[in-house]
């Protein structure tokens, strides 16, 4: 059985026991009576966080765009924009797990069965280390979750030493010819919070999808290093990839491209999945090698 504390399924589902655990959700407080033998994942970061976890998922999106999530034996029920509430209810799940890009499902796969949504936050380091544990105390296995979680510690002091003293960092998410930057307090503005590296440009907006730069402003920026995420490359999609947008004189010029100190990250695992166990800690043993060097 399992309870909102307060909100949207409260008169849909059970009491829990007095012993029920209570974890975190993006909407606030669940109490959980036991676990759940049937489980429906909408958001891949949480798929990629519960299997990590060992977790069996028996309904997935027909697309998850993460290669290590590719082979997944799970039912398709629909996509994280669209869920198929018919192939849901055959399914008969007994949890739902949405977030992020499904968040504004949740109402409707609530009709269905109990669903969590498990948003992950700006703070993404943050979130994902609490979702992580309430996943372990949702499905039972709180001493792998506490074991992954130390893992995750010792990886994010690895990155840090790696990162001190190494200058000013300018983030850029490319979206064909388009291009935006973020800084902290912004959607990828993790990645400061994880190396300790200072922006590049302080005055950065805290803006959902960035702030839209030129190639001007990346050679008057001039940054130390350039970490890029090509959103293309994780959707899939048609169009010039971020290497040949950034091959451009202004760009070739800055310390960042001239001192080798461009690094393209995994744009699926840092894009779709961010927050995700799995790709977050492929993210972070990718940014020490490279900072590193």
């Amino acid at each position: 059985m399992i309870r909102l504390a307060s909100g949207l399924l409260a008169g849909l589902l059970l009491a829990a026991p007095a012993s029920a655990a209570t974890v975190d959700t993006a909407l606030g407080p669940v109490t959980v009576g036991q676990v759940p033998e049937r489980v429906a994942v909408f958001d891949i970061a949480a798929l990629d966080t519960v299997t990590a976890l060992g977790v069996r998922v028996d309904g997935a999106p027909v697309q998850t765009f993460v290669p290590g999530l590719a082979d997944l034996d799970a039912a398709p029920v629909g996509t994280i924009f669209e869920p198929d509430l018919e192939a849901l209810s055959a399914l008969a799940p007994d949890l739902v797990i949405a977030g992020g890009r499904s968040s504004p499902q949740v109402k409707a796969l609530s009709q269905v069965a109990p669903t969590l949504d498990m948003t992950i936050g700006p703070d993404l380091i943050g979130d994902a280390r609490q979702r992580l544990a309430a996943y372990g105390t949702l499905f039972g296995r709180e001493a792998e979750a506490e074991r992954l979680d130390a893992a995750l510690g010792a990886k994010l002091d690895e990155l840090a030493a790696a990162a001190e003293g190494k200058g000013s960092l300018l983030i850029l998410l490319t979206n064909g010819p388009k291009m935006s930057a973020f800084g902290r307090g912004s959607r990828f503005g993790w990645l400061h919070e994880a190396t300790g590296m200072a922006e590049a440009v302080p005055e950065l907006e805290a803006a959902t999808h960035g702030d839209a730069v030129s190639f001007e402003f990346i050679a008057r920026t001039n940054p130390d290093w350039l970490f890029v995420i090509d959103r293309g490359a994780a959707i899939g999609a048609e169009g010039a990839s971020a290497r040949a947008v950034l091959d451009n004189p202004l760009v070739r010029d800055t310390t960042a491209w001239t001192s080798g100190q461009v690094v393209y990250l995994d744009a699926a695992e840092v894009y779709v999945a961010g927050g995700g166990y799995r790709s977050l800690m492929g993210t972070l043993e990718d940014l020490a090698a490279a900072l590193a060097r």
